[in-house]
């Protein structure tokens, strides 16, 4: 037990390590103001009541030194540019913003623990509602990215979160009723928060294992069969454990750890986090980027860790640790929903993407095409301004095929797309016409500004020193004088396209109508 002090040794203590403050690390400042101004605060009969947090005061306010100085610090960090880029660096640095995460998290839980803070049931129903409806939510979401992706973790966490939702919809009306009815013991832990917690913490796992270890089948049936068997094993094995357990689980107020039990779901949510973790940096080795689905999942993961190693100090229902664990659980799921909504928006943006642009150049399609040239015809009869058309066709694809090989032919036509990229303008669409055929539309260009394009673009093709050499052949159509639909303009650009491939030199003073020439 600590005496309390008198408030003349108070005052000394608190002034006299003044001079000294830049001495010690800057986590040990931290700690020591927070420690000593919420001593501060308590009268002397608190101060009197609350030993404990005294005690706890003091651990704090000799963490930092024990941690060590700011030259200890600087010296274990490194400072200099090599110790900077090196790898020991980033891991150091890891491991000290974690250790400083964690004592943070240690000193809030002890916080909240040791003053009046504390949710009311309502509040704390509410999240439970919101919760649930968030769990929902992302079933329903987590089903249609299955549906496209055929992602069987989505397909694992969308049953794992339903039926977490559900058991805590139970619970949330079986508390509702013990509150109305006054029978709730606060120090009784509800038996359905300890399900629906392990549950969902051993389908992210089980999940992980899906992954790792089962191959994909082709039939999409036998991965749904499968995942079904996988859900209802764990769901049942989960539920044996706890209804088999011989006692229900009861917050001890006098220990530190009040709620031990909830260690074990704490613990399989920290290994998930831990694999989750690991896989993105596989997924950095093999030089792919980890989607935001897969950060989500580990942040979400580390979440539930959180929360359940604050309702592990929580003495009663609704206290400040339990409260926080809450918020935890539900930050968490708002985490898991917001993640899989952009990731799906990104997938989305990629699929569609895709239906738009040619897979080998990068430009865009026919589809594409045809409904940028629309687009431009109905801007352009509202503004009364020209725009052209320009058809290419690569020279002797057949010679550099059958010379060099399929691969480099493909590889020209690559060059060509990039080209044809590079030179065009912002508003400009690019796109490849068909085999060796490519398509430029010029917004608000006549023939002459399209035919000064098309002789930039042989000239760029002309000084290329990478073999095989490639030409181009052009042609060029414009709104209004060679056609108002789609159809006529390509067919004009074609027209002039095929007099300047067969036409030689003998068609030369025809291309200033049609076509662009060097």
């Amino acid at each position: 037990m600590i005496a309390p002090e008198s408030e003349n040794s108070r005052t000394r203590r608190l002034v006299s390590p003044v001079p000294t403050l830049f001495s010690v690390s800057p986590l040990t400042t931290v700690i020591y103001v927070f420690s000593i101004s919420y001593e501060a605060a308590l009268s002397p009969q608190e101060r009197a009541q609350t030993c404990f947090l005294c005690q706890l005061a003091v651990f704090l306010r000799y963490l930092g030194d024990f941690v060590g100085s700011w030259a200890s610090i600087s010296g274990f960090l490194g400072s200099s540019r090599e110790a900077l880029s090196s790898r020991s660096f980033r891991s150091r640095f890891l491991f000290a913003t974690g250790l400083t995460l964690v004592t943070l998290l240690l000193a809030a839980i002890f916080y909240s623990r040791q003053t009046a803070v504390a949710a009311s049931p309502q509040a704390y129903l509410y999240l439970e509602v919101g919760g649930t409806l968030l769990c929902y939510c992302y079933a329903a979401n987590a089903l249609v990215r299955f549906r496209g992706t055929h992602d069987r973790t989505a397909l694992i966490l969308s049953f794992g979160f339903v039926l977490s939702g559900i058991i805590e919809t139970i619970g949330y009306f079986g508390l509702n009723g013990a509150l109305n009815d006054g029978t709730l013991a606060l120090s009784r832990v509800p038996l359905g928060w300890m399900v629906s917690r392990t549950l969902l913490a051993v389908l992210l796992l089980a999940a992980l294992a899906v992954e790792r270890y089962m191959p994909t089948a082709r039939k999409p049936s036998k991965e749904t069969a499968a995942v079904l068997l996988v859900v209802a094993v764990a769901a049942y094995l989960t539920s044996a454990a706890f209804l088999a357990a011989p006692a229900a689980p009861v917050a001890n107020a006098k220990n530190i750890l009040s709620r031990p039990w909830d260690l074990l779901p704490a613990g399989l949510y920290l290994i998930a986090a831990v694999c989750f973790g690991q896989r993105i940096k596989n997924e950095k080795e093999k030089k792919s980027s980890a989607s935001l689905f897969d950060y989500s999942l580990l942040i979400v993961a580390s979440l539930n860790a959180i929360c359940h190693v604050s309702a592990a100090f929580s003495r009663q229902l609704f206290d400040g640790p339990f409260f926080l664990a809450e918020l935890s659980k539900t930050f968490s799921y708002v985490v898991m929903l917001g993640g899989a909504l952009l990731d799906q928006a990104r997938l989305f943006e990629q699929v569609r993407t895709m239906a738009v642009s040619d897979p080998l150049t990068g430009l865009a399609n026919y589809r594409r095409l045809i409904s940028v040239l629309e687009a431009e015809l109905d801007r352009s009869r509202r503004t009364q301004r020209p725009f052209s058309v320009v058809l290419l066709d690569m020279d002797g694809l057949k010679t550099v095929n059958d010379q060099y090989g399929h691969l480099t032919g493909s590889r020209a036509l690559v060059r060509i797309g990039k080209v044809l990229r590079n030179h065009s303008r912002a508003i400009d669409t690019p796109a490849r016409y068909g085999g060796d055929e490519f398509a430029l539309v010029l917004p608000e260009a006549s023939k002459d500004i399209s035919t000064r394009v098309v002789t930039r673009i042989r000239e760029r093709l002309a000084a290329e020193t990478e073999a095989p050499a490639l030409s181009v052949s052009a042609g060029v159509a414009a709104f209004p004088e060679d056609g108002d639909t789609p159809e006529k303009l390509l067919g004009s650009a074609d027209r002039a396209l095929y007099v300047m491939k067969h036409g030689g030199r003998s068609s030369v003073q025809n291309l200033a109508r049609i076509a662009a020439c060097l």
